[in-house]
């Protein structure tokens, strides 16, 4: 039984890419899904798909390497949040990511969205991981 699935979601992702793997499979569920749907939008993956099974179903992700160099399009994936120690923000808080190259994506009561979707919307929530 896994007791922080972000963290396992993350962990799968940088393990397929240290490993050099096309696509990983990830057990589903909603908050994964759209963080799944954040890294497409950003660029972050090539492509994704939802396949129901009899359970809860798979997430199938395409992950995007460079062409020239083979190297992974996310460099970093850093969880920020976690069971034991919950770090919450206001807009007005938010870090830059990378001087603003990376994204940190936000648990929010308004669903689950990037840092810059949270400040223009003026939501704080709780920061999930942060991406580059």
């Amino acid at each position: 039984m896994v007791t922080d699935p972000i963290a396992d979601f993350l962990t799968r992702i940088r393990n397929a890419q240290m490993a050099g793997h096309r696509i990983v499979e990830i057990p589903a569920s909603n908050l994964k899904k759209r963080i799944t749907e954040i890294l497409y939008d950003k660029g972050y993956i090539l492509k994704y798909k939802f396949e129901e099974d009899n359970k809860q179903g798979v997430i199938k992700i395409a992950l995007k390497y460079d062409p020239s160099t083979k190297q992974p399009a996310i460099q970093s994936l850093e969880r920020v949040s976690r069971p034991g120690l919950r770090q919450y923000a206001k807009p007005a808080d938010f870090s830059r990511v990378k001087n603003g190259l990376g994204v940190a994506i936000i648990s929010t009561s308004k669903g689950v969205m990037t840092d810059k979707e949270a400040k223009a919307q003026n939501v704080g929530g709780e920061v999930l991981c942060y991406i580059y």
